[in-house]
């Protein structure tokens, strides 16, 4: 059974925080390196962070010193913690798993497993 199941989503004002959580099955958790990311409408999506199955982070230089990836094996979960929030940032927010970091850091939906994405939303 594939699950990646993210939430934490929601409307903060500028400066703010929030974590979003990304559940995933046991396998996929436990074998493939997992990452976040996001689409605004109109654009690409954006690599924001990933985390390998032996803990090393890599993040995009965006969200450098504001966001923290992290994972929870006692709970199969990869966490987000938004620090710092922009307008900027408002955004459908994605988990994703694959086998290969060059692959998951394509964010092609086509490939790896996707979750069904949170909304998150920062006024102004």
């Amino acid at each position: 059974q594939v699950k990646l199941v993210e939430s934490g989503g929601g409307s903060v004002q500028a400066g703010g925080s929030l974590r979003l959580s990304c559940e995933a099955s046991q396998w996929i958790y436990t074998t493939f390196h997992m990452g976040w990311f996001r689409q605004i409408p109109g654009k690409e999506r954006e690599g924001l962070a990933s985390i390998q199955t032996d803990g090393i982070t890599k993040y995009g230089d965006s969200v450098k010193g504001r966001f923290t990836i992290s994972r929870d094996n006692a709970k199969n979960t990869v966490y987000l913690q938004l620090d710092d929030l922009r307008p900027e940032d408002t955004a459908v927010y994605y988990c994703a798993a694959d086998s290969s970091m060059a692959l998951l850091w394509r964010a092609d939906p086509n490939t790896g497993y996707w979750g069904q994405g949170t909304q998150v939303t920062v006024s102004s």
